[in-house]
């Protein structure tokens, strides 16, 4: 799990998060409070910090996570 020491998140941030979070658990058909879903969100966190700062980038990045 990832631990976001002093991170700040910008509602815009959090809206592009949670777009990319939501249109990966429709395409897979997992509900959003799984714990399959929580390891998305905890690895859209850090591919959001790695630079994935839209929707698409990021719901690209998740299609392409080995882990999930």
């Amino acid at each position: 799990m990832s631990l976001f020491i002093g991170s700040t998140f910008s509602p815009e941030d959090l809206d592009v998060l949670r777009h990319a979070l939501d249109a990966w658990c429709a395409e897979k058909r997992i509900d959003i409070k799984s714990a399959e879903a929580q390891m998305a969100a905890s690895a859209a966190l850090d591919l959001f910090q790695s630079g994935n700062n839209s929707a698409e980038r990021l719901l690209a990045a998740l299609r392409g996570h080995k882990g999930l």
